[in-house]
């Protein structure tokens, strides 16, 4: 590691977590420059649903690449753009009874959502908007404003603005935040400037692993109607089937005004963004929002080969569901065994494991480590350990890498336990 110690910045992180030297990576298994095999249960925070190197879509990215096909063409027509239209229309948007104008944006999650944020000002005239606590959706400048943790807001440089913040779902308890929610756009004197949009994470993955129930949902999309608010889903994590549908907002049957995908939309681990909107929203002009990188042709292939492969029926969907239930069932087994400390949640293959502490949800992710797992934490204090394995895991693969985290925690909590016991 002493090149990277030297050279690179300090912003780096994961390497920090995990210090190896990777080299190769197949399914779910990374292997370091010695030969060492790790389960992978952090699937680049969610960019690698499809698991690493995936043979059913790696076949189709090399023959493109052997056949000189179009690599960067800025936003031209090709024929890799074309196949990827209109397999996603017929695999996914048509069969859901969506109608989507579909942008191509920078190849990040964050330039996704900072189009998506242009748009909705752009089409209402209104310069607010509603984000909610413990939302996550970058770190450029725009989507700074709208992400809630402090770490990545203070590291601006200046005040992010823009955005009124609410309460989550479960934030403050059984209380429903969409009645506050109601209540603040109806007051003229609750000092937030009617919005452009509410933009929300169905599941607040970096926030740690929050899972707004169907009915919220439901009523968060009844309170945006009801006061002509446009709806946001960010579904750059969610998404992609990680909660099992390919949408994760399909659960509650709610209809967004605007989706961002990115992270596992290219099903390879390759940069792809994108913004969906309802058509009448798309008032840009040519070239208001661009960049060199906007449609990646490698990354329409790999996609296209996604969905041809895993989305022209719900076999994906129902394992997603099953693998689901096996990893909630196995986190509050863990968590039953100190439940004073511990506990879970989730939905599909993301899911949390509260450890209440940062320190020891940290100790349990060196641990594991230490065992070959690769695994996350994230929450205000990184005190939740996030499950993100991908959704093509081998069960056997899928057990063992459970196991490991068990093991880890428990004997974090032991070690928790003794040196409290020292220190009184």
């Amino acid at each position: 590691m002493n090149t990277f110690n030297r050279m690179e910045s300090n912003v780096r992180s994961y390497c920090r977590s995990f210090p190896a030297v990777f080299t190769h990576a197949s399914g779910a298994t990374l292997v370091d420059e010695n030969g060492r095999h790790y389960l992978d249960f952090l699937s680049g925070a969610g960019t690698l649903n499809y698991g690493h190197n995936n043979p059913r879509i790696k076949r189709r990215l090399l023959d493109y690449l052997a056949d000189d096909g179009i690599v960067h063409g800025l936003d031209m027509a090709t024929t890799a753009k074309r196949d990827f239209l209109e397999c996603f229309e017929e695999t996914i948007l048509g069969p859901r009874g969506l109608s989507y104008k579909v942008q191509f944006t920078g190849p990040t999650g964050a330039n996704a959502v900072e189009a998506a944020l242009k748009i909705v000002r752009k089409a209402t005239g209104r310069s607010n908007v509603v984000a909610f606590t413990n939302g996550f959706h970058g770190v450029t400048l725009g989507a700074v404003a709208a992400t809630a943790n402090s770490h990545y807001r203070d590291a601006a440089g200046l005040p992010p603005a823009g955005t009124s913040f609410v309460p989550y779902d479960g934030y403050l308890g059984d209380f429903d935040t969409t009645e506050y929610l109601d209540r603040v756009l109806t007051d003229g004197s609750s000092g937030v400037d009617h919005p452009a949009a509410v933009i929300v994470e169905t599941v607040q993955g970096e926030g740690g692993v929050n899972v707004a129930s169907i009915e919220w949902l439901r009523r968060l999309e009844a309170v945006c109607r009801r006061h002509d608010v446009l709806l946001i889903v960010d579904d750059i994590q969610a998404g992609c089937g990680r909660t099992g549908p390919f949408f994760s907002f399909e659960h509650a049957g709610i209809r967004p005004d605007v989706v961002t995908l990115s992270k596992s939309l290219s099903a390879y681990g390759l940069p792809f963004s994108v913004v969906l909107m309802r058509p009448d929203l798309d008032r840009w002009k040519p070239g208001e929002h661009n960049g060199t990188f906007r449609g990646h042709n490698l990354a329409f292939v790999t996609a296209t080969a996604a969905l041809e492969e895993y989305w022209r029926d719900d076999t994906l969907t129902r394992e997603v569901s099953r693998k689901g239930r096996i990893v909630g069932q196995a986190l509050e087994e863990v968590a039953s065994t100190a439940p004073e400390l511990l506990s879970a949640r989730g939905r599909g293959l993301v899911h949390g494991l509260d450890c209440t502490s940062g320190d020891l949800a940290a100790r349990a992710c060196t641990l594991a480590f230490e065992q070959g797992l690769v695994i996350e934490r994230s929450g205000a204090e990184d005190q939740v350990i996030k499950c993100l394995c991908p959704l093509t895991i081998e069960e056997n693969e899928l057990t063992r890498g459970l196991e490991i985290l068990g093991q880890s925690v428990a004997s974090a909590v032991a070690e928790s336990t003794v040196t409290a016991g020292g220190a009184r």
